[in-house]
C-alpha cells in the first residue's frame, strides 16, 4: 500500500519554519497521560504496551500531498518523531494501593475493606499516594497514570494538586463482556502468573491448577458492585478532560487498540515540540 507522505529531515524543516536545528532535535517534551476505563477492560495490558513503545525512526517530519513508499516493513510515523520510548512512567494507583493492602499498612486495611465490598476507595487514602508518586524523580521525564481519578471528587483533587493530563485515554467495553473476563482469571500465588480459564488456561500440571486461587474482587458480584459505581462517575471524571479525551473501543485486537492510542499520543507528542519550538 502507498501511503501519501513527504519526508522531510529536521534539519531541512527547520529552515523552511525559520527555526533552529537544535530547537527540532531537542529531547522529547513531558508527556502526561491518564488511562481510564472499567475493571477488565485491557488498561493493563495497552499501559505495558505504551512504556514498551520504541519510536525507530529518524526524526523529521512528513505532510501529506505526495507519495512516499516505506521501505518493506517500515510504518508510517508522525511529525518529530524521536528514537526513543515515550519516556512514560507507569503508575497504576491500583497497584499502588495493593502495595498497601499487602503491606496491612492502616491506609491498605482501610482500603481492602472498601475493594472487597466494591467501592471507591476514600479520597483520602489514595491522593496523597497518587501525588507523591508522581513527584517522584522517574516521573518527572512523563507519566502514565492509570485508574486514577474515578470520580468527580477525585478529579477535583487531583485538579487542585496542579496535576492535569496532556491526553486522557478511555477504554470502554460492555460489562458482559467484561463479567467473563474477570470471573474466568485465576491467579497462582506461588509465582504469581494470572491465567484464564478459557482465555489463557493454566499449564496442565495437577500442582499449579490445585493451587490456582480467585481474588476477593473478581467475584460477580463485586465486580457488578464496580461497574456500578464507573458507570455512575465516568461522566463526570470524563468532563473534566473532554478537550484532550480520547475513546477507544477495548472489544478489539490488543494491537488495534494500541494503534489508536498510539496515534493519540503521538499527535499530543508532537503538538508539544511544535509548541516549544515556536515559543523557543
Amino acid at each position: 500500500m502507498i501511503t501519501h507522505l513527504t519526508f522531510r529531515p529536521a534539519a531541512t524543516a527547520a529552515r523552511r519554519r525559520g527555526a533552529s536545528v537544535s530547537a527540532t532535535a531537542s529531547a522529547a517534551p513531558q508527556l502526561r497521560v491518564m488511562i481510564a476505563g472499567p475493571p477488565a477492560a485491557g488498561k493493563g495490558t495497552q499501559c505495558a504496551k505504551i512504556v514498551d513503545k520504541v519510536g525507530e525512526r529518524e526524526e523529521g517530519q512528513f505532510e501529506s500531498g505526495s507519495e512516499f513508499s516505506l521501505p518493506d516493513g517500515a510504518r508510517p510515523f508522525s511529525p518529530f518523531s524521536f528514537s526513543s520510548q515515550f519516556g512514560l512512567v507507569h503508575i497504576s494507583a491500583g497497584d499502588l494501593l495493593r502495595a498497601e493492602v499487602a503491606a496491612g499498612t492502616p491506609n491498605g486495611v482501610t482500603a481492602k475493606r472498601h475493594m472487597d465490598a466494591g467501592e471507591l476507595v476514600p479520597n483520602s487514602v489514595v491522593v496523597g499516594m497518587v501525588t507523591t508518586r508522581l513527584a517522584a524523580p522517574d516521573a518527572a521525564a512523563g507519566w502514565l497514570l492509570d485508574g486514577y481519578p474515578r470520580s468527580a471528587e477525585q478529579a477535583d483533587a487531583i485538579e487542585a494538586a496542579g496535576v492535569r493530563p496532556d491526553v486522557f485515554i478511555l477504554v470502554e467495553c460492555p460489562d458482559d463482556v467484561l463479567v467473563e473476563r474477570v470471573t474466568g482469571r485465576r491467579l497462582d500465588p506461588v509465582t504469581g502468573a494470572i491465567y484464564h480459564v478459557k482465555f489463557a488456561p493454566p499449564p496442565a500440571d495437577p500442582d499449579v491448577v490445585a493451587r490456582l486461587v480467585q481474588r476477593s474482587d473478581d467475584t460477580e458480584d463485586a465486580l457488578r458492585a464496580r461497574l456500578a459505581s464507573h458507570h455512575a462517575n465516568v461522566a463526570a471524571v470524563v468532563g473534566y478532560y473532554e478537550d484532550v479525551l480520547v475513546t477507544v473501543d477495548g472489544t478489539g485486537l490488543v494491537d488495534d487498540v494500541f494503534a489508536t492510542i498510539d496515534r493519540a499520543l503521538s499527535a499530543a507528542r508532537d503538538a508539544r515540540v511544535q509548541a516549544e519550538a515556536a515559543a523557543a
